[in-house]
């Protein structure tokens, strides 16, 4: 199964050249850190920034540098500061061809639950909404089950939706799935050393299997 590092590094891969990419909290942000060689992107954090670099080093830390998960970043030459109200007229002007965030829950119709788990205090949905209203393209990063081993892709969401019928694939752990026009997960690629039987097991959902599923190269 793959590890944090392992699922950022894997959605990387679906980073085209050109594009301008928004990285959600948690482990979106490390995709930074995997992008490949020879691609030219630019990521934006929705408190104003574009043009995100790797994670700092020791040396290379600015306090006063952050994403929107208040992580301190790198800037790549050439990047912009600007205020939110810009940064999320770009996101609702449709000028983010990719969004990469995490969630706590995807059905199998596309929904995303990943704001709120109820009786919890939270300061609000934040750019949640206005991302996944906007984007064309969300690829979500996220665990397959919880700690208790329960499914977190499913028929339907059970906790508060941020956004319905707006994801487009899912990397886990555990596989990479494309979200079907009509409903499903369909399994694309197994994670090193996971077989379909342990990813059947873990999809509460409709999971769609065609064929010979490749193991997925890092």
């Amino acid at each position: 199964m793959l590890d944090k590092h392992g699922i950022a590094r894997r959605i990387a891969r679906e980073v085209k050249d050109g594009y301008y990419v928004n990285l959600g909290i948690g482990i979106p942000t490390l995709v930074a850190n995997y992008i490949p060689a020879g691609i030219n992107v630019v990521l934006q954090s929705e408190n104003g920034l574009l043009g995100v670099g790797p994670f700092p080093s020791e040396a290379e830390v600015d306090a006063d540098l952050i994403n929107a998960g208040k992580q301190t970043i790198t800037m790549l030459p050439g990047s912009a500061l600007f205020s939110s109200a810009e940064s999320f007229a770009m996101i609702r002007g449709g000028h983010v061809q990719l969004t990469i965030l995490g969630a706590m829950e995807v059905s199998e119709n596309g929904d995303i639950a990943n704001w709120k788990i109820p009786g919890k205090m939270v300061k609000g949905m934040g750019g949640a909404m206005d991302l996944v209203a906007a984007a064309d393209n969300i690829i979500v990063a996220m665990q397959h089950t919880s700690k208790s081993g329960e499914s977190k892709l499913l028929p339907q969401c059970s906790l508060p939706i941020t956004g319905l019928r707006c994801v487009k694939k899912v990397v886990t752990e555990l596989g990479v799935f494309d979200i079907l026009p009509q409903g499903g997960f369909k399994l694309l690629e197994r994670a090193p050393g996971v077989t379909v039987e342990q990813i059947t097991r873990a999809t509460a959902g409709k999971l769609v299997v065609e064929g010979e599923i490749p193991e997925m190269s890092l």
